[in-house]
């Protein structure tokens, strides 16, 4: 990633939610593509990290690719404004530079578990595939839920 900004802050569930990125790739994304995911929620003051549970937290994702397909079917268009902006949504995604403009998403009313509601969290993903690193993206977000 070259470039990410979301807003407003906190981000609100439900809510709309603005976002713009920029980013880059020198290798195409395939199946099996693995995903570490460290989160990390402040609690009176002291980062802790959220376990794994009901693939919610601190988890390993054997295939992200997967997680794609099941989030989109394979089939279905992307959804807007990815589409418009030739940003895949499935893997393969091929190797070169994605750009989404300033851009509005609504984010649904979800279930999320109580202690993944309101509150600040730090989050660090990490892609790999064949034991190989592909990518890193480090976040810091506020988070607000009805």
């Amino acid at each position: 990633m070259k470039a990410l900004s979301l807003s407003p802050d906190p981000i609100c569930i439900p809510g709309d939610l603005k976002a713009n990125a920029a980013g880059s790739t020198s290798v195409a994304f395939t199946s099996p593509l693995a995903l570490n995911v460290t989160l990390e929620k402040e609690v009176a003051g002291i980062w802790v990290k959220v376990p794994c549970v009901e693939e919610l937290g601190s988890c390993h994702y054997s295939d992200a690719c997967q997680i794609l397909d099941t989030l989109i079917p394979p089939g279905q268009d992307c959804p807007e404004p990815l589409h418009t902006y030739g940003i895949p949504c499935h893997c393969p995604f091929k190797a070169g530079d994605y750009s989404l403009p300033d851009s509005d998403f609504y984010l649904p009313d979800v279930d999320l578990p109580y202690w993944l509601t309101n509150g600040n969290y730090n989050v660090v993903g990490i892609l790999g595939s064949a034991g190989q690193e592909l990518g890193c993206l480090k976040l810091t977000f506020s988070l607000h839920s009805a």
